[in-house]
């Protein structure tokens, strides 16, 4: 019971002081929040955005946090709800060694600290809800197979619930419950090929949610896309966060304790929970990295691939086994306390570039650009969609959002904004990075003058111009706010150096 609260402990320590978790796309989907509880209550919003409710694999957080935004605030609800998904995440883990009867598992510790994996600190708050449910969901699974009459129309619900989280959360439980059906009738006794025909008939309820997908208007194509290089990158970046020898140190402590454990004959591995973190590994070479829509589709699969497989290692020596749970505690206490610090580091940089929120006219439509380092760069100050903020605090429309038909419910009222009306057109990177969809001089020359009526540039030098309609209102720390005058002449100026 200690070594638990430990453990849940350890998982929500990092968030605790930033008053907005400082979680890359976190502030956007704060902002959405926002505009969709107070959108009936505000004219500026009504100006600006629409959102159209709609049944889509994509609402884990927004439904909950919504519903509190009206009470509490969009900023105060996001922070109560990311608060518990990394508990959620630990307690999934700890249960599902509960129902395989294994008590506290040995390498609990080092599976607890991928509650802070990539897809968690990139801010894909959705999805990791839904996996940490997931892991829940899957403990519930394997606890009712011996009643499958039962389970079928519980499931079948808990699947929709699932899907509603986020869609790729629903195909990861659904993979692992099929591997642990399988595990578990082969435990029974029953042949490959029958247990794996049995397993896909019992999952068939789990299929659910493909009606709806089925049944929604069709959104905007993407084509699938493998990036096998990047696979290896995001095995070297199981832990990233700021400090690129540690984190890429702490990948490799996990590696070589799963190495040992394959390899070595004091090591065994759960059948049920081992065969989940197969399918899961298997899913995360075969995935490609954009997918329905979405990106890094690969990578959300690592982390909770690799914590189910630290979960499944039983230790045949007492003795081993206290040792590693010690070895594990302490790796979980190390990567908690470097966690936390960087999120100090990053919540103190967000602050002092919101300092300059409240000079934005109240409703503004504010053009906005931020210095963002190349995505090869190791860790930022994830400022990239702290326009979302402002969004909460003076219902701006700005050029971050995600306004993708089908995914996301949010759309604007701006058309003629294109391209400077969605996200990544806020993302400015230098010339030499690999991906540069924004132009610094080119979005200021361009931005339509008819619908933007200020600038915010975000880790570039100030100037008292940076054009000749666009004039220096406020300066803050990293944060420039520029008003654009009527005219409708703009300059084509040079962007000014980055800050470093």
């Amino acid at each position: 019971m200690r070594i638990a609260a430990l453990l849940l402990l350890c998982a929500i320590l990092p968030l605790l002081w930033p008053a907005i978790p400082p979680l890359n796309d976190l502030p956007g989907h704060i902002g959405r929040y926002h505009i969709a509880a107070e959108l009936a209550r505000s004219p500026a919003l009504q100006a600006h955005w629409r959102y159209d409710w709609a049944l889509v694999g994509n609402l884990g957080v927004d439904l909950p946090a919504v519903a509190l935004a009206r009470a509490i605030g969009a900023e105060a609800a996001a922070k109560a709800i990311v608060l518990a998904i990394p508990a959620l995440f630990v307690g999934g883990l700890l249960m599902l060694a509960h129902v395989r009867r294994q008590g506290v598992p040995p390498l609990i510790g080092f599976a607890a600290a991928l509650a802070y994996g990539q897809a968690f600190q990139f801010g894909f708050v959705n999805f990791a809800l839904s996996a940490a449910l997931a892991l829940w969901a899957l403990a519930g699974w394997i606890s009712l197979a011996p009643r499958p009459v039962v389970r079928a129309p519980i499931f079948a619900a808990v699947a929709c619930a699932l899907w509603i989280a986020h869609s790729f959360g629903w195909g990861l439980f659904g993979l692992a419950a099929f591997a642990s059906e399988a595990a578990l009738r082969r435990e029974r006794g029953e042949r490959l090929p029958k247990a794996l025909v049995a397993s896909a008939l019992a999952c068939l309820p789990l299929a659910l949610p493909i009606l709806a997908m089925i049944a929604a208007p069709a959104g905007e194509a993407q084509p699938l896309a493998w990036d096998w290089r990047a696979k290896s990158v995001w095995v070297a970046g199981l832990l990233r966060d700021r400090w690129k020898w540690f984190d890429v140190a702490s990948a490799v402590v996990i590696a070589a304790i799963l190495w040992t454990a394959v390899r070595h004959h004091a090591f065994r591995f759960d059948p049920v929970l081992g065969a989940v973190a197969a399918i899961l590994v298997a899913a995360f070479v075969a995935l490609p990295r954009i997918a329905l829509g979405g990106a890094y589709v690969d990578m959300r699969m690592l982390a909770p691939a690799v914590a189910v497989a630290l979960a499944a290692v039983r230790v045949i020596d007492p003795r081993l086994a206290i040792r590693l749970l010690l070895f594990g505690l302490a790796f979980l206490l190390v990567r908690t306390a470097a966690t936390t610090a960087s999120f100090v580091i990053v919540a103190e940089r967000q602050q002092a570039a919101l300092r300059i929120v409240p000079a934005i006219p109240r409703g503004a439509a504010v053009l906005v650009l931020v210095n963002e380092p190349c995505a090869s760069d190791w860790s930022s100050d994830r400022l990239g969609h702290l326009a979302g903020v402002a969004e909460v605090r003076r219902d701006i429309f700005d050029n971050g959002q995600w306004t993708i038909a089908g995914q996301q419910l949010l759309g604007h009222r701006y058309p003629l904004a294109a391209p400077y009306d969605r996200d990544p057109s806020q993302l400015v990177y230098p010339k030499a990075c690999e991906y540069a969809p924004t132009d610094f001089a080119a979005a200021v020359r361009d931005a339509d003058r008819r619908i933007f009526t200020h600038v915010w540039t975000i880790g570039f030098p100030t100037r008292p111009r940076l054009a000749r309609d666009a004039i220096r209102k406020a300066a803050d720390g990293p944060s420039t706010l520029y008003r654009i005058a009527a005219s409708q002449e703009a300059s084509g100026l040079s962007p000014p150096a980055p800050s470093r």
